[in-house]
C-alpha cells in the first residue's frame, strides 16, 4: 500500500459525524491492488474501516457505481453470503469531489495467485470448494426478502449486457482489434433464447475477490461488488473459468499450463460440476457462449481501464495501461472458444 498524499481531514470530520464511535485522528493509506475505485484503508485509534470512492475525472456512465456497491452490501447483511458491515455512503461532492462510501474493515487472507502456492496442498482443493459454495450462495439470494428485487432491468440479461459493453468497449477503443470485432459480432448473432432464470451476479467473481479465514479456509467476505445487478448465473461460473485460462503470475492470474491435479487444484469440470451440484443442475448446456462472452466482457472492461490509464483517472495508470494491453488476448481467447 501506498501513502495518500491528498487532505482527507474532510473525510474524517464527516465519518465523525455520520459513524456511530468513528474518533479522530484517523489516517489514510490508498491500496494498489484494484483498478476501477480507488480504496484506502483508515485507521483510527479504535477501529479499522475501508474507503471505497468513484475515481476523478470524466466517467463511462453507469461505471464506477459505488452507490449500487453500497446498496448491495447493505442488503448482504442479512443473507448468507459474507460482506463487510456498511458504516456510511456519502452522495455529499463537496467532501471529497466525487461519491464515497465506508465500511467495516474485516481481517482476511486474500489469495491473488489461484495457484496458492502459500497453501499446503491438501488445503488447496477445499478453497475452491469454498469458492463453489459462495457463488451458489449469491445466486441462491431471495431478492424480494432482502430488498433487491429491483437491482436490474428484466428482459434478457445476456442481450442486454452484450449492448452495453460493446457500447462502452467503442467509446474507450484505442486500438483496432479485429478479433474482437469478431467476437461482438458472433455474440449478437447467437444470443440464446431467454430462460428466465433470474438472480443476484456479483459480476467480477473471482478468487482474489474474496477474504478467507486463514485456518478454516472459510470466506469470510466477498468484495467488489461494483458490477454486480440481477442477470444469469452463467455469467459469474463463466468468468470464474475464464480467469483460471489466463497465464499464471499477477498479471494473469489464471492457471494457464498448470497440472491442477498435482498441485491439489481443482479442475474446471470439478468446479462445474461442484457448484451445480449445490444449485440442483444436471448440467449446463452450450456452456461455450458463457464462455465467450466473459472473454468479450473482460476485454470491454479492460479496455475502459486502458483509457482511464492514458487518460490519467486511474487508481494505477500505469499498470492499468499494462492491463489494457490484455484486451487482444482475451478477445483472441473468446474466438478460441468457438474454434474448438
Amino acid at each position: 500500500m501506498a501513502k495518500n498524499k491528498f487532505d482527507f481531514d474532510a473525510v474524517s470530520k464527516w465519518a465523525e459525524i455520520n459513524i456511530d464511535k468513528f474518533s479522530r485522528p484517523a489516517s489514510y493509506t490508498k491500496f494498489n491492488s484494484g483498478q476501477s475505485n480507488p480504496t484506502y484503508l483508515i485507521e483510527t485509534s479504535q477501529k479499522k474501516y475501508v474507503l471505497r470512492k468513484k475515481p476523478d475525472g470524466k466517467l463511462l456512465k453507469s461505471a464506477h457505481a459505488v452507490d449500487r456497491e453500497y446498496r448491495v452490501q447493505l442488503a448482504l447483511e442479512t443473507s448468507e453470503v459474507p460482506v463487510p458491515r456498511m458504516a456510511a455512503f456519502c452522495s455529499d461532492l463537496s467532501i471529497l469531489g466525487t461519491e464515497f462510501y465506508i465500511m467495516e474493515h474485516i481481517e482476511g487472507t486474500c489469495f491473488e495467485n489461484p495457484c496458492l502456492n502459500i497453501v499446503e496442498k491438501d488445503h488447496r482443493y477445499s478453497i475452491f470448494e469454498e469458492m463453489s459454495t459462495i457463488l451458489a450462495k449469491i445466486h441462491k439470494v431471495d431478492l424480494l426478502k432482502v430488498g433487491l428485487s429491483d437491482f436490474g432491468p428484466g428482459g434478457n440479461y445476456f442481450s442486454r449486457q452484450i449492448t452495453r459493453w460493446t457500447k462502452q468497449y467503442l467509446s474507450s477503443e484505442t486500438d483496432k482489434i479485429e478479433k474482437m470485432d469478431q467476437l461482438i459480432k458472433w455474440l449478437e448473432e447467437n444470443i440464446p433464447e431467454d430462460d428466465e432464470r433470474r438472480c443476484l451476479v456479483h459480476g467480477d467473481f473471482r478468487l482474489d475477490n474474496l477474504l478467507f479465514n486463514p485456518i478454516e479456509n472459510k470466506c469470510v467476505a466477498v468484495l467488489d461488488w461494483e458490477l454486480s445487478t440481477i442477470g444469469h448465473p452463467f455469467a459469474d461460473l463463466a468468468s470464474v473459468l475464464m480467469q483460471w485460462s489466463m497465464p499464471t503470475g499477477l498479471e494473469g492470474r489464471g492457471l494457464q499450463g498448470v497440472n491442477r491435479k498435482q498441485h491439489g487444484l481443482m479442475e474446471d469440470q470439478e468446479f462445474v460440476d461442484s457448484y451445480c451440484k449445490i444449485m440442483g443442475l444436471d448440467g449446463i448446456h452450450k456452456f461455450e457462449f458463457y464462455m465467450a462472452f466473459a472473454f468479450f466482457r473482460m476485454a470491454a472492461i479492460l479496455q475502459g481501464v486502458k483509457k482511464r490509464g492514458l487518460e490519467g483517472n486511474a487508481s494505477n495508470p500505469a499498470k492499468a495501461i499494462k492491463l489494457g494491453n490484455l484486451v487482444k488476448l482475451f478477445a483472441e481467447k473468446g474466438i478460441a472458444i468457438l474454434e474448438k
